[in-house]
């Protein structure tokens, strides 16, 4: 797959992870579910961490960098995007708070994520 396809696919999941967590909140329907936000954000980041994973693998490819540095990259990437999104939403919002727990759900998501394309290692390299 063209690794041009496969940064406009990681672009367009940060796009939309970045509007949900920054539109108002009372247009997004109330579920009763505990601890859905932990889950969603945990959600997010794994998709958001394997998307990248997946571009940078084919952007480093061929070079002296090994496949571990696209899942430090993709994870640090992560980390931060969640960060910033969490510090946007206080700055940005008057709906939504930063919340120290999304974070840690943020980064739970992108260790699995890195966890999870290490172990399917040979289905990832033939993307």
């Amino acid at each position: 797959m063209p690794k041009q396809f496969l940064l406009i696919w990681a672009l367009i999941c940060s796009g939309i992870i970045a509007y949900f967590c920054l539109i108002d909140s009372s247009s997004i329907p109330v579920v009763n579910i505990p601890s859905i936000d932990k889950i969603v954000h945990f959600c997010f980041h794994f998709g958001f961490t394997i998307s990248w994973i997946v571009f940078f693998k084919k952007e480093l490819k061929g070079k002296e960098a090994d496949d571990y540095k696209a899942y430090l990259i993709s994870f640090i990437f992560s980390v931060f995007f969640g960060i910033t999104i969490e510090i946007l939403q206080s700055l940005l919002t008057t709906t939504r708070a930063s919340d120290v727990t999304d974070v840690l759900a943020n980064a739970l998501g992108a260790t699995i994520a890195v966890f999870t394309a290490i172990a399917f290692k040979k289905h990832i390299d033939k993307i």
